[in-house]
């Protein structure tokens, strides 16, 4: 099952912003934290005027990235590699499952185009009918993530098989891909 990674993460920080009082965003949603909103779905809401810490920011969009990358992992009709999938949780943290669901990026990931997907994750630029310069720069962010190589996972010792012989194997395993035993 493929994972939500700290470029994940770290991505939709830098494009949501933090902001521990409640204000309304570019079309007038009332939004706090990373990018929380009533239309999320999950969590207390949120009211005109509220303010949260930093931790409590921080627990939503924890929350709210699970959420969204749960609802959305059912649709793939193929498996996407960690950073696909992160841009595409992204995505959908951004304009919706819905939207997600209906969109041309699933779509052409689906049917093996991946090249056709990333160019269709830029598409997702306007908000209120107008291009916002944020989403322009935040759709090739996901883009670049999403053509970016998967990491590298190093294998974990506490892991590492028992017997001899199968820990040999491991090991030169572990060497073969670049990586310490």
């Amino acid at each position: 099952m493929t994972r939500i990674n700290q470029a994940t993460v770290d991505l939709v920080k830098e494009f949501e912003g933090l902001e521990l009082t409640a204000y309304r965003d570019p079309v007038g949603v009332l939004t706090i934290g990373y990018g929380y909103t009533n239309q999320a779905g999950y969590g207390p809401g949120v009211k005109p005027g509220e303010r949260w810490t930093q931790a409590q920011a921080e627990q939503m969009l924890a929350e709210g990235l699970e959420r969204f990358g749960a609802q959305i992992r059912p649709m793939f009709t193929r498996e996407p590699n960690e950073n696909q999938f992160g841009a595409f949780v992204s995505l959908a943290y951004n304009i919706g499952v819905t939207a997600f669901r209906n969109s041309t990026a699933l779509r052409r990931f689906n049917a093996g185009d991946t090249a056709g997907a990333a160019e269709a994750l830029t598409w997702f630029n306007k908000a209120g009918g107008a291009k916002l310069r944020g989403l322009v720069r935040r759709r090739e962010a996901e883009r670049a993530l999403f053509l970016a190589p998967p990491p590298v996972r190093q294998a974990d010792p506490a892991e590492a098989p028992q017997g001899w012989l199968a820990a040999l194997v491991w090991a030169l395993a572990g060497l073969f891909k670049g990586g310490k035993a």
